[in-house]
């Protein structure tokens, strides 16, 4: 079965073969991060050496040229046991953002072994992520991908570390904050918070939409995909913690999409948006963080 996404966790009812068949055929975006940096909320700022001592914050570099054929990439289909999940889910960002200049080896400790590799670019998206934590050498980012599927693995938002000499760095533009029981969404920004929605319709209880901090992965137009209208996904890089696939697909991820029901615990775990507050959200750049409180 081709890998497609279908990956929104809440889908009209579509045929199978239609959804393979739409998405795979899907360009990825164009989508540019945009220059005006400002810092998220409890934002972490990025440590500097201390020019008099020479002290190097975090682990040692390590300049260690690795095969990256002999690895996983890392991306919204791969399931790796040793990446490790967010253990502050609600912690500090910082105001930067990651992109490989190359494929990048990934690490879950930075004194180990990588784990897999971040390409410079997929088809999918997922290679501009959100800087969590800034040492000298190494950067912790949150990432596709999961480290189990469920019922039996934990399908949490993933992080992991990349060499601060294999990436390249820019400003976060703005930042989404999303209060499922006060059913608000905030693009925050250097202007100020703009509230994007109201209302909107989140997971069911047995199906519900991940909380803690998460990305915009890849936003993209399906026309096949009737129930969006026309209007774009924009999917998120944290997936369901309770399906392991969504119609027979092979993941099941969170997005923030249009649809006609948009009130109440009533989807499969994605956030349903009136058109206005679709089409804004589709406006952000790859990487930039969303934040999604209870």
């Amino acid at each position: 079965m081709s890998k497609a996404p279908w990956i929104v966790t809440a889908l009209a009812a579509l045929g199978g073969v239609a959804l393979v068949a739409a998405v795979a055929l899907a360009p990825p975006p164009n989508a540019e991060a945009a220059e005006a940096p400002v810092a998220p909320a409890a934002s972490a700022t990025a440590p500097a050496d201390d020019p008099a001592s020479g002290a190097v914050i975090g682990a040692p570099e390590n300049t260690t040229v690795y095969d990256v054929a002999t690895l996983t990439q890392i991306d919204v289909w791969s399931v790796t046991p040793a990446m490790p999940v967010d253990d502050d889910p609600f912690g500090a960002l910082t105001d930067e953002l990651a992109q490989p200049l190359g494929a990048a080896p990934i690490f879950a400790d930075p004194t180990g072994e990588p784990i897999g590799y971040l390409p410079r670019e997929a088809a999918y998206g997922g290679t501009t992520v959100p800087v969590i934590v800034h040492d000298t050498h190494w950067v912790k980012v949150m990432l596709a991908g999961r480290q189990g599927v469920p019922p039996n693995g934990n399908a949490a938002q993933t992080v992991g570390w990349l060499r601060v000499a294999d990436i390249e760095l820019r400003p976060v533009a703005e930042y989404v904050e999303v209060h499922l029981a006060a059913h608000t969404i905030d693009i925050i920004s250097g202007a100020g918070a703009e509230r994007v929605a109201d209302d909107f319709a989140w997971g069911k209880p047995s199906t519900p939409t991940p909380v803690g901090r998460t990305f915009v992965m890849w936003t993209t137009v399906v026309p096949e995909f009737a129930y969006t209208q026309g209007h774009a996904l924009t999917y998120l890089g944290v997936q369901s913690p309770a399906m392991a696939g969504f119609d027979g697909g092979e993941a099941a991820v969170t997005a923030f999409h249009y649809y006609k029901v948009r009130s109440g615990d009533v989807s499969f775990g994605c956030i349903y948006l009136d058109a206005a507050a679709t089409d804004r959200l589709a406006q952000l750049p790859p990487g930039t963080p969303v934040i999604i409180h209870p």
